[in-house]
C-alpha cells in the first residue's frame, strides 16, 4: 500500500509536467519548483517510513551482522585509509570547501552559484540536525577506533548525508562545465561518497542503516536544490534573451 501511494504521487507529478511542456516558459518555470518540493516531500516520506523501522529495532540484527563482517576486514592499512576518508567527509573539511568555493563564486560575481551553494549547504545541515533530534538513536558500541566523535544521534549519518550533498553539488558543477569528462566525474563522485559512508561503518561510528538513510536524505535534498538551480538559471537566461528578441 505504501509503495502504491508513492507510485501514484510520482505518476501524478510526471503527468503534470508533461501537460506543461507545450505551454509558455512561465508555466514551466512555475511548475518545476513545485515538482521539486513535492519530490522532496515524497523522499522524506519514504525516508521517515524507513526510519520508523530502524527506530523499532527491526533492522538491529542485520546492522550488527554487517558490522561484524566489516570488522573482519580491519588492517593497519585500511585503518589509515578509512580514517582519512572519514576526515574528508567531516564537518571541518566540508565547511572549509564550502567557504573556499563560496569565496570563489563571490569574487567572480557568480551570485547564482553562490546562493545555490549556501542554500544547499545550510539547508542540508539544518535538515540533518532536525532529523537527528527527531530520531535519537544510540551509536554502535561494538568497537571504538576514534575518540573525537560528538555525542550526537547516530541516525542519520551526518557524514554520509552532507558529503553527498556538498560533493554532489561540486560534482554537478564540474560535470556541467566539463561535459567531456562527466562520466569520470560521476564515477569518482560515487566512489568517494561510498568510501566516506563505508568508513563510518568501518570505524564503528555508525550502523549501516544510518549511512543508507543519510545518503537517501542527502540525495533527496541535493536533487531538489539542483532542480531549483536549473530553473533559476534558465529563467535568467530567458530574461537576457528577451530584450534582444524584442529589439530585433
Amino acid at each position: 500500500m505504501f509503495k502504491e501511494k508513492i507510485s501514484h504521487i510520482i505518476e501524478a507529478i510526471i503527468q503534470i509536467w508533461r501537460s506543461q511542456t507545450n505551454k509558455p516558459l512561465f508555466w514551466k518555470l512555475s511548475i518545476l519548483p513545485i515538482s521539486g518540493v513535492i519530490l522532496t516531500v515524497v523522499g522524506l516520506w519514504v525516508f521517515l517510513g524507513i526510519a520508523d523501522e530502524v527506530l523499532e529495532k527491526q533492522t538491529q540484527a542485520i546492522d550488527k551482522m554487517l558490522m561484524l563482517l566489516v570488522k573482519q576486514l580491519h588492517s593497519p592499512l585500511l585503518d589509515w585509509i578509512m580514517r582519512g576518508a572519514s576526515i574528508i567527509g567531516g564537518t571541518v573539511v566540508v565547511t572549509l570547501i564550502c567557504l573556499i568555493l563560496g569565496t570563489i563564486f563571490w569574487v567572480r560575481q557568480q551570485r547564482v552559484y553562490f546562493t545555490a551553494l549556501a542554500i544547499t549547504a545550510i539547508g542540508g545541515t539544518g535538515l540533518n540536525l532536525l532529523i537527528k533530534q527527531l530520531f535519537d538513536r544510540q551509536r554502535p558500541q561494538l568497537w571504538e577506533m576514534t575518540k573525537s566523535e560528538p555525542n550526537t544521534s547516530s541516525f542519520p549519518s551526518g557524514h554520509a548525508m552532507l558529503s553527498l550533498v556538498i560533493y554532489g553539488f561540486i560534482g554537478y558543477l564540474l560535470a556541467h562545465h566539463f561535459r567531456r569528462w562527466r562520466w569520470w566525474i560521476v564515477s569518482l563522485l560515487i566512489a568517494l561518497i561510498v568510501l566516506i559512508g563505508f568508513s563510518r561503518v568501518y570505524l564503528g561510528i555508525h550502523w549501516p542503516t544510518d549511512i543508507v538513510a543519510g545518503q537517501g536524505a542527502g540525495l533527496t535534498w541535493l536533487m531538489a536544490c539542483l532542480l531549483n538551480l536549473e530553473v533559476y538559471r534558465h529563467y535568467h537566461q530567458h530574461r537576457k534573451k528577451s530584450p534582444q528578441s524584442l529589439s530585433s
